[in-house]
């Protein structure tokens, strides 16, 4: 432990420290919301190629059943999340802002949900191949997030031997609290899920990594610890973006993980704390990903939660069980107000990778009003990995993608600290992300 306590005095360089906000559900226990009326389900709910649709309008599916295929290995399968009849399959509003193909089903008002056979495997006796498989299968995405297939993490390159997990517990983003609140009730589950993890990857040591602010969350891990695994509890710094990999893996091990090298070259895997649990859960239960953890807050909420969702719930369905908005209720957020995307449509569902719902104030939105650079130097300082936004800005600006791109503009992890900083108001970290897209289709476009 020595090595970690030299590490965490420092974590990691520059990052910004916002308003927490986790008062609001931090203490509050996970609750289950009922099934609404309709699920709407999207074939794009991961990174990679979206699934491939297999059933058709009229068909009658039982919750865990397969709507759509996993087309390759970047991808996985979707399942229907309640028992019900397939009504459409549509063009829909998405998250994230798009529209995507989607399965629209009816859910059975009186179904009873009988028990039926695992769909998942048990997990003794299963190789890590099996295991790697059966994830995949079960539809698991990263669930903190940007919902990359969590079986291509498990098998990663022989290239680069793999020597420590860590798991993902820091949850910095102002009012999510979710995986806190996972960390709380469900300590064994998480435990279960990185004794899967270990056995699948073959490594012998695992770091689950959590901010000093969830005291309740390292207490409640150390206490149901497994005696027969090499697993540290590590309480990490208060800062944002101490959740974002690179991140985390700094603050863990001291490495430093190259510009444009993934964190399997410095010999880890990093896995979100709620995927760890929704492993454990897929192998508990026998049924697939059909439903996940979402913390629902914000100040223009009337009754902030942390719910159990059915992926597909509409977010209309999901804030009218919290008793709506308030009167002053004036921006809906899917993730969290550093990183989330705000809702044009309320149709859209919450997917694999909805962490949370924040419901902003008028008070807590910025003016739409941006105002020239003043060259003051706070986003480089905020700047994580050490990137010069606002030159970056400049040439999003004038569309000089190519010039971003030699200025290391993959290196951006999209967290939005040097756009919290900036007094200008220019948004920064969406001219990032826009020019990334960009720069994609004009690769795409020369291949």
């Amino acid at each position: 432990m020595t090595g970690f306590r030299t590490v965490l005095r420092t974590g990691f360089r520059h990052g910004v420290h916002p308003a927490e906000e986790k008062g609001l559900t931090s203490h509050l226990p996970i609750r289950r919301m009922p099934y609404p009326a309709e699920l709407i389900l999207p074939l794009r709910q991961h990174a990679g190629k979206p699934a491939k649709l297999c059933v058709k309008v009229g068909d009658i599916v039982e919750r865990g059943d397969k709507i759509a295929e996993a087309d390759g290995y970047m991808s996985v399968p979707i399942h229907a999340s309640a028992a019900g009849t397939v009504v459409g399959v549509e063009l829909w509003p998405h998250p994230d802002g798009s529209m995507a193909e989607a399965v629209r089903i009816e859910v059975a008002q009186y179904a009873p949900h009988v028990p039926r056979p695992r769909l998942v495997p048990h997990w003794e006796g299963l190789t890590a191949e099996q295991v790697v498989k059966a994830v995949q299968e079960a539809g698991v995405v990263g669930l903190g997030g940007a919902a990359f297939p969590t079986h291509v993490k498990l098998a990663p390159p022989k290239e680069f031997p793999v020597h420590t997990l860590i798991i993902n517990g820091a949850e910095c983003e102002p009012y999510l609290t979710s995986d806190h609140r996972t960390m709380v009730e469900y300590p064994e589950r998480v435990h279960f899920g990185v004794r899967v993890m270990m056995h699948a990857i073959g490594v012998r040591r695992c770091v689950i990594g959590v901010e000093r602010n969830k005291p309740d969350a390292i207490e409640a891990l150390r206490r149901t610890m497994p005696t027969d695994l090499d697993v540290t509890i590590l309480p990490l710094t208060v800062k944002y973006p101490q959740g974002a990999e690179k991140m985390l893996i700094h603050a863990v091990t001291g490495v430093e993980v190259a510009s444009g090298k993934l964190p399997v070259t410095a010999g880890v895997v990093v896995q979100n704390v709620g995927s760890v649990a929704a492993i454990a859960e897929v192998f508990e239960t026998g049924l697939p990903l059909v439903e996940r953890i979402v913390t629902i807050s914000g100040h223009g909420l009337r009754k902030p939660a942390n719910l159990i969702v059915p992926v597909g719930a509409r977010l209309r369905d999901v804030l009218a069980f919290c008793d709506g908005v308030t009167p002053d209720a004036a921006e809906v957020i899917v993730g969290g107000p550093m990183m989330g995307l705000a809702q044009a449509n309320l149709d859209a569902p919450v997917v694999k990778g909805t962490s949370g719902v924040v419901v902003l104030e008028k008070s807590e939105t910025r003016s739409a009003k941006v105002y020239p650079c003043v060259h003051c130097g706070k986003c480089v300082d905020a700047c994580p990995v050490f990137l010069n936004p606002s030159l970056l800005g400049d040439l999003a600006r004038v569309q000089q993608y190519e010039k971003m791109a030699a200025l290391h503009l993959a290196d951006c992890m999209l967290c939005g600290s040097c756009a919290y900083v900036c007094p200008s108001n220019i948004p920064l970290a969406q001219l990032f992300q826009a020019s990334k897209v960009a720069l994609r289709r004009a690769t795409a476009a020369v291949a």
